[in-house]
């Protein structure tokens, strides 16, 4: 893979494609020998061309293939024999297009090489001028930035001219990624000290627990990731699968993969360029609290309501930062997190530096000045860069994490940003992409360390019934109801034994859904109304069960497990009932999972309004949730269960009752 990514020398094998990734080579300053193969023309580019790849002075450390993808198997393989390091396959028309047994034997003859592609554009390497790239792009040579892979050539294309003086150092896109994916150069990047954070644009995931070994690895080596995932709605599943032949992954269960890797994740393309460029100055946080300063009321309340939107806090100023600041400032403007020093030492160097140096002194994760720089063909910018001078001071005096934001994203020119960038400090361009990057570099720092996904059950699935999968979970502890299973005649005798009233449901396993089925009669209070229902149902089913009413709940859960092939075990919580579907209050884990784990995801719930005492109702008893939680998910484990499901578990100030479950 170094080969690959770093090479000596490199073979070009084409034509046009070929002449192509030598201008781009010679553009970037690739310093190496290159080398191109075309039995059809004499020259390429002014160099002379080889015959063949059996022809070339040595194996060529890295290659680049653009011949149509009905060639392109046999020049892979004759590079493989000749003992390249790795090749980039550029031609499309494999599994994307339904050729999936081309696409096999590509791989088959590419070996063990590293080989990106096929269906992409290529790779750069901005660190060392590597450009196996055969179209337009807008990077530019840098000291160490961030790596991007990219499952889309073109959005990776796009983000080479971004304007936004984010450090490129590596471009990868992978294209279908036949033989080397997004989890190997995860690892190639980690290993080149100058990246500073990885950025991952992703249609699908083939290898969940590849991915989030790699990320958890990355992190480990103090290297941030973050991801752009498509493929959100239907019509973007639909796009994906016909783009790079990549099955759109389930949302929800990325989002679990991603906050149990460590991996921030991006919501939309801005969002995830200044996440990257937050990361690469400041890395991740260990909180998300900040101090701002802008020169007007609006910027600050801006930001004031931004950051509620958000985990992010805006604490108040320590005593003796609030006293700097009133001196310098004046009793006219009201000292405040965020702050608006209004105009009076605006144009005044001495006195923003003295005010910005305070500010900086509060002790805020990172320190924002808002500041929005006119347009240059209109205007002068003589203030505004007098401001940044001020504030750049301020940072060489105090050393403070700091970040200047512009408030739209074309307020901030890219020389200003380059400029910030060599002074330590984050250019940030857009508030609430701003404040995103902020919220992302704190949940990144509050990571885990990674624990291995469980693998999913293998066998036939066996589908129990309420009765039996109640009784298999109450022996792994999850409090269930007293009941009897007895034919309908019984059902009276039953009743008196448990105690009025009582709930009738007709017990069958093929009875998942019973309230749609109309199998359950609730809160039966007499003996006759217990005949007359175990009668209509026994026309579902020769077996009822009759269990004690549970009354007074304060809410109703659902506890869910299933088998996700690639992902292990995922468990799932939220607000039960009939309304479950409706409602949407759910939260995913990857198993296995802790205490803190669950329960803070139950609290992060809408419903946990609920569970912790709403409008004078009593608190639920949150310990008793997380226990029946835990057992569920051990009983889902250990029995290797393919689909469980609580609905409802019943929750009261005093314990937890598992009223319905289904297993299979």
């Amino acid at each position: 893979m170094r080969r690959l990514l770093t090479p000596r020398h490199v073979a070009v094998v084409g034509g046009a494609a070929a002449g192509a990734v030598i201008r781009q080579c010679r553009r970037i300053g690739f310093t190496g020998q290159l080398w191109p193969v075309n039995p059809g023309r004499s020259s390429v580019e002014d160099l002379p061309c080889f015959p063949d790849v059996a022809a070339l002075p040595e194996a060529p450390d890295a290659a680049f293939v653009g011949v149509p993808a009905s060639s392109t198997v046999d020049v892979v393989r004759s590079l493989a024999d000749r003992g390249a390091g790795g090749i980039v396959c550029h031609a499309s028309g494999f599994a994307e297009a339904g050729a999936v047994a081309l696409q096999r034997e590509l791989v088959e003859a590419a070996g063990g090489l590293p080989l990106i592609g096929p269906n992409c554009i290529g790779l750069l390497n901005l660190l060392d001028g590597v450009a196996l790239w055969p179209d337009e792009h807008g990077g530019d040579r840098v000291a160490s930035g961030v790596a991007i892979l990219s499952q889309s050539g073109n959005i990776g294309q796009n983000l080479t001219m971004q304007r936004r003086s984010l450090p490129v150092a590596y471009l990868v896109t992978i294209g279908n990624a036949a033989r080397t994916g997004i989890a190997e150069l995860i690892d190639a990047m980690v290993d080149d000290g100058r990246v500073t954070a990885i950025g991952l644009y992703l249609e699908g995931i083939d290898d969940p627990a590849a991915l989030a070994a790699s990320a958890t690895r990355a992190l480990r080596h103090g290297v941030p990731v973050v991801a752009l995932k498509s493929g959100r709605s239907a019509q973007g599943a639909r796009a994906n699968l016909s783009h790079t032949s990549s099955l759109s992954t389930p949302d929800v269960l990325c989002d679990a993969l991603f906050a149990r890797s460590g991996i921030a994740r991006a919501a939309n393309l801005a969002s995830f360029v200044e996440i990257l460029k937050f990361l690469h100055v400041h890395g991740p946080l260990t909180g998300s609290s900040i101090a701002s300063a802008s020169c007007s009321g609006g910027e600050a309340a801006l930001v004031a309501d931004e950051a509620a939107q958000r985990g992010v806090t805006l604490p108040e100023f320590p005593v003796e930062v609030r006293a700097r600041l009133g001196e310098v400032l004046g009793r006219r403007v009201s000292v405040a997190n965020p702050l608006d020093y209004q105009t009076y030492v605006w144009g005044d160097h001495a006195g923003q530096t003295a005010c910005f140096t305070a500010l900086l002194s509060a002790g805020a994760d990172n320190h924002l000045l808002v500041l929005d720089f006119p347009r240059g063909d209109r205007c002068d910018p003589a203030h505004w860069r007098s401001t940044v001078d001020a504030f750049v001071a301020a940072r060489r005096a105090t050393g403070a994490p700091a970040s200047v934001v512009s408030t739209l994203p074309e307020g901030l020119p890219d020389e200003v940003g380059w400029w910030l960038l060599a002074e330590g400090i984050a250019p940030m361009q857009g508030l609430p992409e701003c404040l995103d990057a902020i919220d992302a570099a704190a949940l990144i720092g509050q990571a885990r360390e990674f624990r291995p996904l469980l693998t999913v059950p293998v066998g036939e699935p066996r589908l129990l019934d309420e009765w039996e999968s109640k009784r298999e979970l109450a022996a792994f502890g999850v409090p269930v109801p007293e009941g009897r299973v007895v034919a309908p005649d019984d059902a009276a005798d039953a009743a008196a034994e448990i105690g009025y009233p009582v709930v009738l449901k007709a017990v069958a396993a093929q009875l998942v859904h019973k309230t749609e089925a109309g199998a359950v009669r609730l809160d039966l209070r007499d003996a006759e109304d217990v005949r007359r229902a175990a009668k209509d149902l026994g026309v579902l089913s020769p077996r009822v069960l009759v269990e004690r009413m549970a009354t007074g709940a304060l809410a109703e859960l659902i506890v869910g497990v299933r088998a996700e092939p690639g992902f292990g075990m995922a468990l799932t919580m939220g607000s039960g009932g009939v309304l479950v579907e409706l409602v949407r209050d759910t939260a995913t884990l990857l198993l296995p999972v802790d205490r803190e784990q669950v329960r803070s995801a139950l609290l992060g719930l809408r419903v946990a309004r609920l569970l912790t005492g709403f409008r004078g109702a009593p608190p639920a008893d949150l310990d008793a949730i997380v226990d029946a939680v835990l057992a569920i998910a051990r009983y889902a484990t250990e029995r290797e269960v393919r689909e469980l499901d609580v609905n409802p578990l019943l929750v009261f100030p005093d314990g937890v009752l598992a009223v319905d479950a289904v297993i299979s």
